[in-house]
């Protein structure tokens, strides 16, 4: 199976840039990982956090290029470690803290594994709809997850940004890893994305701009228009990485 990949990131309206991104394979295994952090905290910490995390994580899996649900977990486990160690060492950074979400595909065996954190998503799409969806760690997610709320909520909620766990935790670190290995078809396609960017466009319209882009760069392209055409004053950093399934 051969991948096509582009990446995204914007300040948006921003004057920092507190989102990451990155991709490594390995052509020896075939394997290819992808990670998307979006940072928080003051004097700087949020830049910091989300850089430390896709360099930690993606590290991890150049030293040991595994795809499999233990793998995510591990290498999510090293980028806590690393955000909590550098929090340790410079009191400016004491309250900085980022979302992670992390994709392993194995082009050889055809499947996929992926992992993460806080409010920052992955979706699969086949056929013209989603049919993986993370679910974020948030307050408001929960409230809609026991029907306290309407989904539509978690884009417009004035508490839609409130997180219970996030990477910079020393207690309650529990990311939400998919173990099993999923099976990926030609023609799926992978977004990972910051929430400056799925609060903006729908996941109809996400899937309607892939119908008509299906290339990564081109339906990325497409989703930055969508962004800015719902963006307000101060519009949130957004970032993605698209994986194309050839």
């Amino acid at each position: 199976m051969r991948l096509e990949l582009s990446v995204l990131s914007k300040p948006g309206g921003r004057k920092v840039n507190e989102d990451a991104c990155g991709v490594w394979s390995s052509q020896a295994t075939g394997a290819c990982f992808c990670v998307v952090s979006d940072g928080a905290g003051g004097h700087g910490g949020g830049d910091v956090a989300s850089k430390l995390v896709v360099e930690q994580a993606l590290g991890w899996f150049q030293r040991r290029p595994e795809v499999s649900g233990a793998a995510v977990g591990a290498a999510l486990a090293a980028a806590n470690r690393v955000v909590l160690d550098q929090q340790q060492r410079d009191a400016r950074l004491a309250d900085m803290r980022a979302t992670a979400v992390v994709l392993a595909i194995d082009t050889q065996a055809r499947v996929a594994c992926w992992g993460h954190l806080g409010d920052s998503r992955l979706y699969c799409f086949r056929r013209g709809r989603v049919v993986v969806q993370t679910r974020d760690h948030s307050v408001l997610q929960s409230m809609v997850d026991a029907g306290y709320v309407e989904p539509v909520e978690l884009r417009r909620s004035a508490r839609r940004s409130t997180l219970f766990a996030a990477l910079g935790q020393e207690e309650g670190f529990d990311p939400a890893i998919e173990g099993e290995r999923y099976p990926v078809e030609p023609g799926d396609a992978f977004l990972l994305c910051t929430d400056g960017l799925w609060q903006c466009v729908g996941e109809a319209d996400m899937a309607r701009i892939l119908e008509r882009h299906t290339l990564p760069e081109a339906w990325l392209r497409g989703l930055e228009d969508a962004v800015l055409a719902a963006a307000q004053e101060g519009q949130d950093n957004y970032s993605a990485v698209a994986v194309a399934c050839g």
